[in-house]
């Protein structure tokens, strides 16, 4: 079982970035698919979650408005699109899967995680 997290990168405030995760190794329809977030010396933070039978939703209050979770069910694929980045948004970034049947925004519900991808935002 893999996630592969890539599209992390170095950008100014204010710019733009979309992460993608791929998944394998098994079949994650019944798992919600989400992203967390981690700053040094800070704890990993919920992001965003989707499933991928109805494509549900939801924000951390911090990114509501600004990031945007969807899927390519085809590619198997997760992706976060995050625009107006802050200073703040700076972390590394993991993609994880959490069966359906649990909650979806602590990383206690999380059976599997990708590897993470740096994104840095400059001021």
């Amino acid at each position: 079982v893999q996630l592969q997290a890539s599209g992390g990168g170095l950008v100014q405030a204010g710019d733009s970035l979309r992460l993608s995760c791929a998944a394998s190794g098994r079949t994650f329809s019944g798992y919600y698919m989400g992203w967390f977030r981690q700053a040094p010396g800070k704890e990993r933070e919920f992001v965003a979650p989707i499933t991928w039978s109805g494509g549900s939703t939801y924000y951390a209050r911090s990114v509501k408005g600004r990031f945007t979770i969807s899927r390519d069910n085809a590619k198997s694929t997760v992706f976060l699109q995050m625009n107006s980045l802050k200073p703040e948004d700076a972390a590394l970034y993991y993609c994880a899967a959490a069966p359906l049947n649990r909650g979806f925004d602590q990383q206690k519900y999380y059976d599997y995680w990708g590897q993470g991808t740096q994104v840095t935002v400059s001021s």
